[in-house]
């Protein structure tokens, strides 16, 4: 392969005397499929850095504090080897460049992505040791194309130049596998791990080096990395089902279509349920019904190039979405695993999701006759309330993000998942690799299909009552609920520095004050809604467009801090993993290790900038349930 991506080792004399695999074998039945991507990292920079090697485990932002802090080992002018799993790809990037890191290798290790007494595909669903995870290693904050932030990237569209886009990595970055990382690792140096939290599975010491031990003290690293970036077009599809009564408010059901390679899990295991449900719809059409409000269906582009497609469109129809948008459903991957659901959304869809999953049949075994309802909530209760099912705050790396943490409209996604009590995994083992096959699933993950039913069900409900119910289907006062928890949930954050916030005239008394507002707001709303007249076709408009809009109340146009185009002051994808969701994510991060800033009266003063910027927001968004100013 002329210009492949691989690492070298190198000796003393600069002779390579180890390379990496340019490629994966491919699985069984697809030797004679052409132009499979080989493993790389979308976005990363060429270069061909030479340097020792440094472990640094997860490459979470604790990860370079115990080796900066705690062991004075330093990354600057050092290639770093870090292992996939726990936090997106992209923060590890950013981390290492932060650190002063010349290039990152990427690897997974068994401990992550292999289940115990599971075999290598094809036998079985753990990864083998010859495959390398793919995935693009942005930091885009939800900036879309990096090169048009803000604005849909048509062929009239400005361009920034490469090195000005947003979120690019200016360190190569390169995956391996399991094989290759082991060759890497086994000979470095330097200080042992700190403690077992930095070993993984492999027959290896994890010392963390710098460089090379014993003989092997004079060889070096050597990443080639030659990936050519190009604009090219893509494809979003998009079908329409007009609304009867109001064609002008929208529910949008989207995912992706684009994958790695073949995409058996992500994202055809979610882009096929897509079309299932188009199917459905499509069917109780030819029977003469329609929908109350207009539904729109997407399959989205290049949404593993950081969530072009979807973020695009966004931006083109911004104007629109942003008066009529009632609620967005995404409809990615429909498994990651298959022991439970997991649901993730805003608050105002709590009671919806409870009251359609007691209406559908639960695929899992020794659940038959029970509803998905039933085996979910005995299988993940929620922490806070074990009566009722767990669902987790909205963070980002799926297509939801710019609808939900920009444009402010109402969002959930849901699908299968693993076992978070007993299995220990990164993701599912196979994922962005060469065998995330159709077979992968149908020999190991869902034979039946009735998991990727069941969550198709689910998602094709949600968008039907969003659609036709004629009163919207949210819950204002699981809002309020929510935000007395994370008002609490940061507020004992904060209580962890006592001296400090007496110090510096810290108070979150307004904030709770302002929650304890909204609590009133949202149980007046309820009271009135209860009495609306629903025969006024103006009365029903009212209180539904203030339920539509109440998402959008919680939408700063300024963004958070740094992060422009996350604009929800109550969630957003957290600083340090864009997978998890964070909330009152401004106070959150102006709190972050604030122990250790250098001018402690700024600090403080941000945080009290942060509570306020808070305070004001919810007390705003209560004003928006009330009938008069």
């Amino acid at each position: 392969m002329t210009n492949a991506n691989y690492i070298s080792v190198m000796d003393e004399h600069g002779i390579e005397i180890f390379k990496t695999s340019y490629l994966e074998p491919p699985p069984d039945g697809y030797e004679n499929v052409t132009n499979i991507v080989p493993p790389y990292n979308a976005f990363s920079p060429q270069g061909v850095p030479e340097g020792e090697l440094v472990y640094v485990n997860y490459a979470r932002t604790e990860d370079f504090f115990k080796l900066e802090r705690e062991m004075n080992i330093s990354c600057t002018g050092k290639i770093v080897i870090a292992r996939y799993g726990k936090i997106f790809r992209g923060n590890k990037v950013k981390n290492a460049m932060l650190a002063g890191a010349i290039g990152i290798i990427l690897y997974s290790d068994p401990a992550d992505y292999s289940a115990p007494g599971v075999q290598p595909y094809p036998k079985g669903w753990n990864l083998p040791g010859t495959t390398a995870q793919r995935g693009n290693v942005l930091n885009l904050n939800g900036a879309g194309d990096p090169l048009t932030p803000g604005y849909p990237a048509k062929e009239y569209t400005f361009r920034l130049d490469v090195e000005d886009g947003v979120g690019i990595p200016q360190i190569p970055v390169h995956p391996i596998g399991y094989n290759d990382a082991e060759v890497l690792l086994r000979y470095l140096g330097g200080a042992a791990p700190p403690d077992a939290s930095w070993k993984g599975s492999l027959d290896v010491d994890y010392n963390i080096g710098p460089g090379f031990t014993g003989h092997g003290s004079f060889r070096k690293v050597k990443m080639h990395v030659h990936n050519i970036n190009k604009i090219t077009r893509i494809y979003d599809v998009i079908g329409t089902i007009r609304g009867s009564v109001e064609p002008d408010r929208y529910v949008i059901l989207g995912g992706h279509r684009d994958a790695w390679v073949f995409g058996g899990i992500d994202p055809t295991s979610g882009a096929a349920g897509l079309q299932e449900v188009v199917q459905s719809f499509g069917k109780l059409m030819s029977r003469g019904w329609r929908p109350r409000r207009t539904i729109i269906f997407a399959s989205w582009d290049a949404e593993e190039f950081g969530l072009l497609g979807s973020t695009e469109w966004a931006e083109e129809n911004v104007k629109t979405l942003q008066e009529r948008g009632v609620a967005y459903i995404n409809a990615d991957s429909s498994i990651e695993g298959n022991y439970t659901l997991r649901v993730d959304c805003t608050p105002l869809l709590f009671q919806l999701v409870y009251k359609l999953t007691k209406e559908i049949s639960s695929p899992d075994d020794g659940f038959e006759g029970k509803s998905l309802y039933e085996s979910w909530l005995e299988k993940d209760p929620s922490p806070e309330n074990k009566t009722l099912p767990r669902i987790s705050k909205l963070g980002s790396g799926s297509d939801f993000e710019a609808y939900f943490q920009r444009l402010g409209i109402a969002s959930g996604r849901a699908r299968y998942t693993k076992n978070r009590k007993t299995d220990t995994y990164s993701s599912y083992p196979m994922y962005h690799t060469i065998y995330e096959t159709f077979e992968l699933v149908e020999k190991f993950y869902d034979p039946t299909f009735s998991k990727q039913l069941a969550v198709a069900q689910l998602r094709g409900a949600l968008v039907y009552e969003l659609a036709d119910s004629q009163i919207i289907p949210f819950n204002v006062q699981d809002y309020a609920k929510a935000l007395q928890t994370y008002a609490t949930s940061i507020y004992n954050l904060a209580k962890k520095h006592d001296q400090e916030l007496r110090d510096h005239g810290v108070s979150f008394d307004a904030l709770f004050s302002a929650v304890r507002n909204f609590s009133e707001a949202a149980s007046d709303f309820h009271r009135r809604l209860a009495g609306v007249d629903l025969n006024n076709p103006t009365a029903v408009r009212i209180v539904n467009d203030q339920l539509m809009l109440l998402e959008r109340a919680f939408i700063d146009p300024l963004g958070l801090p740094g992060r422009p185009f996350y604009r929800h002051i109550i969630f957003a994808p957290s600083s340090h993993n864009k997978y998890a969701g964070e909330s009152f994510p401004g106070i959150f991060d102006a709190m972050f290790d604030i122990e250790n800033k250098a001018d402690p009266r700024s600090a403080w003063a941000e945080v009290k900038k942060q509570i306020s910027i808070a305070t004001f927001t919810i007390q705003a968004a209560a004003g928006t349930l009330k009938e008069l100013l």
